[in-house]
């Protein structure tokens, strides 16, 4: 009676996840798995690094020039989908900024899209219109917000005012 008041249960808040639900891998399937966030000049220069797997400095190096090379040598008219190594890459440039976001092969481009757009829209309510130089500048500010909307690899939070809440309290706070 219980297992069956559970699956029911399941099955009424998460219609579209049920099956995972009740094989136990629901952590494979409801959760992004990004491995990297990169944040890129038009020359190539990268403005802001977030790992979320282990790497070698070296390695990362290495996998940030070939992808770069890679994204920024692509027309408009291209899509913004690259596979490289074992990883997805899609980016978007705004304004000055290319934004690249590596993922696991089997993640949903549009979504990560979507998150990317998320993640200027953030920037730019915090630093009024997000420029190269804002990043430059407020790198630690940059990589706060990063950290409030991904953790681990999994995007936590989307929702702007939440995002910046704490950093408004600590602005209030330093005076």
């Amino acid at each position: 009676c219980t297992r069956h008041t559970t699956r029911h249960l399941a099955r009424t808040l998460f219609p579209t996840h049920t099956a995972a639900l009740l094989r136990g891998r629901a952590r494979e399937s409801l959760t992004m798995t990004i491995r990297f966030v990169l944040m890129v000049n038009k020359q190539g220069q990268t403005r802001l690094a977030q790992y979320y797997e282990a790497l070698p400095h070296v390695e990362r190096r290495a996998l940030e020039g070939e992808i770069v090379r890679k994204c920024l040598s692509r027309s408009d008219s291209q899509c913004s989908f690259v596979e490289h190594r074992n990883y997805k890459v899609i980016y978007r440039r705004y304004a000055s900024l290319f934004f690249l976001v590596g993922v696991d092969s089997d993640e949903n481009e549009l979504a990560i899209l979507e998150f990317i757009h998320c993640i200027v829209e953030t920037l730019d309510r915090y630093f009024g219109n997000v420029c190269e130089l804002d990043i430059m500048f407020h790198i630690d500010k940059a990589h706060f917000i990063l950290d409030e909307m991904v953790t681990n690899g999994n995007i936590v939070e989307t929702n702007k005012t939440n995002i910046l809440a704490p950093l408004a309290l600590m602005e209030k706070a330093a005076g």
